[in-house]
């Protein structure tokens, strides 16, 4: 039986998987070559037809890099004309006064930059290439001289765990309206480092520590690839006898922890269809059926839909509508999308489903 099928409000849309990085945690395994059979302009812009026909989701122009990609402009003012809302993520090395005039006349509305060491060493031994951090650095000052919007992602592994509340500082210094981490999924190139994901201590520790953030940063604060995090601050937001309160639309708008198949899709370059980037498990394609089609009928999405299919304590915990454990990561490590989050210390204590509440619409 079918779950009611929930607006879709963000799609990850990755539009090649080239990219001029090499970095070590890489989902997409990006190289610096050509790739074959990727989706061509008129491709994309038929499944841009297609989601503001049902929807009008968040699109993150992603990759690989994005900016390798010859036609992201025309792609971005074309889902920008289409009333999406169109935003970029990139490494930053590619940026200069023209691509940030060029992103901001073509309708996007932010961009995103990863920075994943607070030093040029940490976060260029990540990257994969030297001059990295400076070049990403440069890419910052573009921005902001050129008046677009810019948020700091970080992925967070063992090595840089130490460093997390220095790139956080750095990210409110360069005047980043937004600090998203991202907990390490062990897939694509990132699969060789399972050694680099951090324990369920750290994790907890991490993110008890960034719901700290929160009201101390003069910026949003966000995890990603983190859904305990939403567990975490409703358990604080009630020992300080609070309502927990965050933004329900806009750019930093928060839903769920575990978005996969629940607001949130991805579309890779050959327009394979995913619950996220990090879950490679096929719902569809969007050569052969439209995106408004797999978003409704997907056998993955609906089942991800239905907390009955959920395995071990995830099918138990009283926090599964706002958590609902990380789908990749107990694939990764289980072989599971459906299985409990490994990662989590949380034990259900077999009470009532946590709701949201005292939500606020901005």
């Amino acid at each position: 039986m079918e779950e009611k099928v929930p607006p879709l409000r963000l799609i990850a849309w990755e539009l090649t998987k080239r990219c001029n990085l090499a970095c070590k945690h890489c989902r997409a395994k990006a190289i610096d070559k050509p790739i074959a059979g990727e989706l061509t302009t008129q491709e994309a812009k038929q499944i841009l037809d297609d989601i503001a026909s049902f929807a009008s989701p968040i699109i993150i122009l992603t990759g690989g890099e994005p900016l390798m990609r010859e036609d992201v402009l025309d792609l971005a003012a074309y889902g920008a004309h289409k009333g999406l809302r169109m935003v970029l993520a990139t490494n930053g090395t590619l940026l200069t006064p023209k691509w940030v005039r060029d992103l901001k006349e073509a309708g996007v509305q932010r961009v995103s930059v990863s920075i994943d060491g607070a030093s040029p060493a940490e976060h260029d031994g990540f990257r994969g290439v030297p001059g990295a951090f400076e070049r990403t650095m440069a890419g910052i000052e573009c921005l902001k001289s050129g008046g677009l919007d810019f948020q700091i992602n970080t992925t967070v592994t063992k090595s840089n765990l130490k460093e997390i509340p220095s790139i956080g500082d750095l990210a409110v210094e360069l005047g980043a309206v937004a600090y998203h981490i991202f907990l390490l999924v062990p897939m694509g190139r990132g699969a060789a480092l399972k050694k680099e994901v951090i324990t369920p201590q750290e994790y907890e520790q991490v993110l008890g520590w960034l719901v700290e953030q929160k009201d101390k940063w003069p910026i949003q604060v966000k995890a990603t690839c983190a859904p305990q995090y939403y567990r975490i601050l409703r358990q604080k937001a009630r020992e300080k006898g609070q309502k927990v309160t965050y933004e329900t639309h806009g750019l930093d708008a928060v839903t769920r922890g575990c978005l996969a198949g629940m607001g949130f899709c991805f579309i890779s370059s050959m327009g394979k269809v995913q619950t996220c980037g990090y879950l490679e498990v096929e719902c569809g394609d969007v050569r052969q059926a439209p995106l408004s089609h797999i978003w409704v009928h997907s056998e993955v999405f609906n089942k991800l839909r239905d907390k009955r299919n959920y395995k071990g304590k995830c099918g138990r915990c009283e926090y599964w509508q706002v958590c609902g454990g990380c789908r990749a990561r107990a694939y990764a490590l289980t072989g599971d999308y459906l299985a409990e989050e490994p990662m989590c210390l949380y034990q259900p204590k077999g009470m009532n489903v946590i709701k949201d509440e005292g939500l606020k619409k901005e």
